[in-house]
């Protein structure tokens, strides 16, 4: 049956975000019982009436807290420079490059003996989970870079296919051929672009190089990404026994529309999330 362009990009869809895409919470609790201990040790320090030389003890006893100090300035890594009048400094949290007056200056002059001592936190624990969460949150980009990718395999797997037999994730075209005995220089540009697909289903006698992308916004990729798409679709259709598929969706595409148009008009097998829910991947990779 023969589609219409406009009542398909209709169906496009604002977000694909699943429940795991604003915070992944593994991932934080995992950080959190990395260096539990030590926070709880410099929980002593809470409403203490004289941190510094608390402090100073507590460093002196336990010098492994100091792994702790970056995250308490939702600071990823082991290192953290600082400079003003009194000078420049490269403090190491992981091994001690100063004594424990530096330390404490630094404790000081940021802000942290303050917010421990006057117990404006009452728990460190609790404190840098809501520190890692703020954290995490920053890694939604790479998240959602995925959750196409994360979907259109959903369907595969739902179309009773088998990950590893009857289709492979992030495959390039060299290892196509090797594989299936193929000849793809048309697309690799006799062998010049190692092209990778998302995914590659072999069903029946048709390898299917896949492609998967969701664009929330517009900007110059879209364009780029619908003309090259539509040189592969159209030099795919001089494979014997190969196809190229591309599952795509986002608002983004209503302001590269035109040269979605042009792609789609040409291209056999480009669907939406909306057709993925009605089941074409069922017939599309049917026996």
């Amino acid at each position: 049956m023969e589609r219409n362009f406009n009542d398909w990009i209709k169906q496009f869809k604002s977000s694909i975000c699943d429940y795991g895409y604003y915070v992944d919470f593994e991932k934080v609790y995992g950080k959190i019982d990395s260096i539990k201990v030590e926070l709880n040790i410099l929980n002593s320090l809470v409403g203490s009436h004289d941190i510094e030389a608390d402090f100073s003890k507590l460093v002196s006893d336990y010098p492994q807290v100091l792994k702790c100090i970056p995250i308490l300035l939702a600071v990823r890594g082991r290192e953290i420079y600082a400079i003003d009048g009194d000078g420049e400094y490269l403090f190491n949290f992981a091994k001690p490059n100063y004594g424990i007056e530096e330390y404490r200056m630094f404790m000081r002059k940021t802000g942290l003996f303050k917010l421990i001592s006057e117990r404006v936190i009452n728990n460190l624990v609790d404190y840098v989970t809501g520190v890692e969460v703020g954290l995490d949150s920053n890694g939604r980009k790479n998240r959602g870079g995925h959750l196409m990718e994360n979907l259109v395999e959903s369907y595969l797997i739902k179309a009773g296919l088998r990950r590893g037999v009857d289709y492979f994730k992030e495959m390039y075209i060299s290892d196509i051929e090797k594989k299936w005995s193929m000849n793809l220089s048309s697309i690799s540009n006799q062998g010049k672009a190692e092209k990778r697909f998302d995914f590659v289903v072999k069903k029946g006698g048709t390898v299917y190089g896949i492609e998967t992308n969701f664009y929330t916004g517009g900007g110059s990729k879209l364009n780029e990404t619908a003309r090259s798409y539509k040189t592969i679709a159209l030099e795919a259709k001089e494979i014997d026994g190969f196809a190229f598929v591309w599952f795509t969706d986002g608002k983004g595409w209503l302001s590269a529309r035109h040269n979605l148009e042009e792609t789609f008009d040409v291209m056999e097998n480009v669907y939406c999330i909306a057709e993925l829910e009605n089941g074409v991947a069922n017939r599309l990779f049917k026996d």
